[in-house]
């Protein structure tokens, strides 16, 4: 694995304010962009919107998981949102509140797979989402995945 964290509180939007999961993905995209770990931002979001439309990424428990490997993607990193109003991703019990957002280089197959399957590992799990749900700063959000999520 890289010595770049898979996420860090630059990476947490606690607030999104989204009527599509598009516009929720897009402020995630954003997060990755800023912090460098996306070098385009429209080309990533080409790559995720491509990924969606094969397989709606909604899991049940109000999570929406969208992810794609990429070029434009320097790092295997993690966004997360909360999203209280909630966004379709066509989970079978409704909107998603809490959208995880895997971006992996375009060669780095192995890594983004681990990463999603850890985290799925953790998703079906209430407290674990309960805690992110609850927690009172995107440092904390951090915290709670960098110590629950281990793609190893």
């Amino acid at each position: 694995m890289s010595t770049i964290p898979l996420i860090t509180p630059d990476l947490v939007a606690l607030d999104i304010v989204a009527t599509d999961r598009d516009a929720a993905t897009r402020q995630l995209i954003d997060l990755l962009a800023a912090s460098g770990r996306v070098t385009d931002a429209d080309g990533f979001h080409a790559d995720v919107r491509a990924r969606e439309a094969q397989m709606a990424t909604g899991m049940p428990g109000g999570i929406g998981l969208p992810h794609a490997r990429s070029e434009h993607v320097s790092a295997p990193s993690l966004a997360v949102g909360r999203v209280p109003a909630g966004v379709d991703f066509g989970a079978p019990d409704g909107p998603a509140t809490l959208v995880f957002l895997i971006a992996a280089p375009a060669s780095g197959d192995a890594a983004h797979l681990k990463i999603l399957a850890a985290l799925a590992r953790r998703l079906v799990h209430e407290s674990f989402r309960t805690s992110i749900l609850q927690a009172p700063d995107a440092g904390t959000v951090a915290d709670i995945i960098t110590r629950e999520v281990n793609p190893s």
